[in-house]
């Protein structure tokens, strides 16, 4: 790690030599649709991730310029130790007639906004299984990767099923990038016992929900749509999947008091606490300004204990599981889950 670097920041190898940081900095909401992005600032921000620690960013090919202005950050500073994770997300209307070289002119792409010419790890996305070319699709990441255009290749929002075909097709996953949080537990199904058995890693989003799992929405009435975003509105489903507003506040006033134990807030403890699951690798943390830095760079270092795991999880027990395997109802487009999402961004 560079001179004045945050060393409060656990890291962690997906591969032999190839090392994140727990905590990975999200670019979501640097896309279209969370507000007006100002480039130097953005810069500024990720320059300032990088110095506490946080050496590791996660993009899309979808998200509007993010990877642009990664990849402006990394033409402006000393970044040989940051690890920047992009993902593979080709359109639902291409998926039919993708071809070889639909893939290799999308993955160059990449490569150009963000300036290098080897993509550290990309995550394939593939939007539906009964369009049978997401096997076929996967192999031609790995001839790229043979090409020495990608480093790794991991998945994005696969199910175990799907998964384990993959790795049994030779493509070897070093990591699957899910929604795993202490409202929706459906990695732990299979997905987790699968990367635990097969030498794979889990990268979280989701874990502070949208934004729920904070002190904003602690005793907080139960918000009405519309929502103010469609975050929002996606994760407000997951908690009323999960068991409803009451029983919400009650996991809140729980992780509440366990922050307040630590010094800390109810967002922080909500992430913490998901880097002790089996196979979890690391969490993802976005915001569109740097205001919870100093949160995120010390999520690694709140010390939870029996007791607090076990405040925790008398409200975990009243839970309801979520329905399916992983990412299931957001690929039912005729469903609550699915018609929320956008499943073609201009990728094709």
């Amino acid at each position: 790690m560079g001179e004045g670097r945050g060393e409060g920041v656990a890291r962690i190898e997906l591969r032999p030599g190839y090392v994140i940081s727990r905590v990975i900095k999200g670019g979501w909401q640097l896309a279209g649709g969370h507000g007006e992005v100002s480039r130097d600032a953005a810069i500024a921000d990720m320059a300032a991730y990088v110095a506490a620690g946080i050496t590791t960013f996660d993009c899309a090919d979808i998200y509007t310029g993010v990877e642009e202005l990664i990849g402006a950050y990394l033409r402006s500073a000393e970044a040989a130790d940051v690890k920047v994770h992009t993902k593979f997300v080709p359109d639902l209307d291409l998926l039919p007639r993708i071809t070889r070289a639909d893939v290799a002119r999308i993955i160059d792409r990449s490569r150009a906004r963000l300036g290098r010419d080897r993509l550290d790890l990309v995550q394939f996305h593939w939007w539906d299984y009964d369009i049978p070319r997401w096997l076929d699709t996967a192999l031609l990441l790995k001839e790229l990767q043979h090409e020495g255009k990608i480093n790794l290749i991991g998945g994005t929002n696969f199910d175990t099923a799907h998964a384990a075909a993959l790795l049994d097709a030779g493509v070897d996953l070093a990591s699957v990038q899910v929604q795993y949080s202490l409202l929706d537990d459906r990695p732990a199904r299979g997905l987790a016992a699968l990367a635990q058995a097969r030498g794979m890693k889990l990268l979280c989003y989701g874990t502070v929900a949208g934004g729920f799992l904070s002190d904003r929405w602690l005793g907080v009435a139960e918000p009405r749509e519309p929502l103010p975003n469609r975050s929002l509105t996606k994760y407000k489903l997951i908690i009323d999947d999960a068991g409803g507003w009451d029983w919400f506040q009650a996991l809140l006033r729980a992780l509440d008091g366990v922050a307040r134990r630590h010094g800390t807030d109810i967002a922080a403890v909500a992430s913490r606490a998901v880097l002790d699951f089996p196979a979890v690798a690391a969490v993802i943390v976005g915001v569109s300004r740097g205001a919870h830095l100093a949160a995120h760079a010390g999520l690694c270092r709140i010390p939870l204990d029996d007791a607090d795991r076990a405040a925790i999880g008398a409200v975990l027990a009243q839970r309801r599981p979520i329905e399916g395997d992983v990412y299931a109802l957001e690929r039912d487009r005729a469903g609550r889950h699915g018609r929320i999402m956008k499943y073609n961004l201009g990728n094709t």
